[in-house]
This record gives structure tokens, C-alpha cells and sequence, in this order.
């Protein structure tokens, strides 16, 4: 009888942890339709303390924090969270959109790399 008691409690908590993670995932969604990024971000962060168990859902959340970033105009570092998926997470949905994200910003000239600087030719007044 013990065995299965503590079972029951360690899956019990188990389950408090992942419903505690998805209702701050849930509220960042929200506060981020809502306009509310910097509640959005501070769901974020909660959700990513809770979740190091479940890695899988760390892009989403990266996802979301530079949607958020963007939001907020911080072009250079949503560009930059863009880049981290990237590269920890190549093969996911999440690589992909952040591609398009930062083609995007690209497009913009809002993707934080120093604008190329490309010569004309000098003009020739005319003679008086």
C-alpha cells in the first residue's frame, strides 16, 4: 500500500508542475494578445523556470519572447533570440519561423547588423 501512496503523490506533483507551467504559458499568450509584453515576458521567464524538465518547449517560448521583443521595438535583440532558435534548435517549426522573422526584420533594415555602406560613382558638374 505504501508503494502506491507515494506513487500517487509523486505523479501528483509531477502533475502540479506541468499544470503550474502551461497556466504561465497560457497567461503570456494572453497578455501578448493583449499587448501586455512586459507581463508577457515575465510569464515567459516563469514558465521557463518551471519547464526545465520539458525541453521541448523551450523554442515556443523563445518564439514568443521575440515576437514580443519586436513588439517593443527591440529589433537587435528579437534578431538575436531569432538567431538562438536557430541554432539550438535547427530541425523544429520554430527554426523555420524564425527564419521568416528575421528575413522579415532584414527586409526592414530593423535586424541589428550595421547597414553596408555601398559607393556611387562621383557626378560630374557641368562646365560653366
Amino acid at each position: 500500500m505504501r508503494p502506491y501512496l507515494c506513487l500517487f503523490l509523486l505523479l501528483g506533483l509531477t502533475g502540479c508542475t506541468s499544470v503550474s507551467m502551461n497556466s504561465y504559458l497560457d497567461a503570456a499568450y494572453k497578455s501578448y494578445s493583449e499587448g501586455d509584453c512586459n507581463n508577457a515576458l515575465l510569464q515567459i521567464s516563469q514558465a521557463e523556470r518551471k519547464s526545465r524538465a520539458r525541453p521541448w518547449l523551450q523554442p515556443e517560448m523563445s518564439m514568443l519572447r521575440g515576437q514580443c521583443l519586436e513588439q517593443q521595438q527591440l529589433y537587435a535583440d528579437a534578431a538575436q533570440t531569432y538567431r538562438f532558435i536557430q541554432t539550438r534548435y535547427p530541425a523544429s517549426e520554430y527554426a523555420y519561423r524564425a527564419q521568416a522573422r528575421l528575413d522579415t526584420l532584414r527586409q526592414m533594415g530593423l535586424d541589428g547588423t550595421a547597414a553596408v555602406a555601398t559607393p556611387q560613382p562621383v557626378r560630374k558638374l557641368p562646365q560653366r
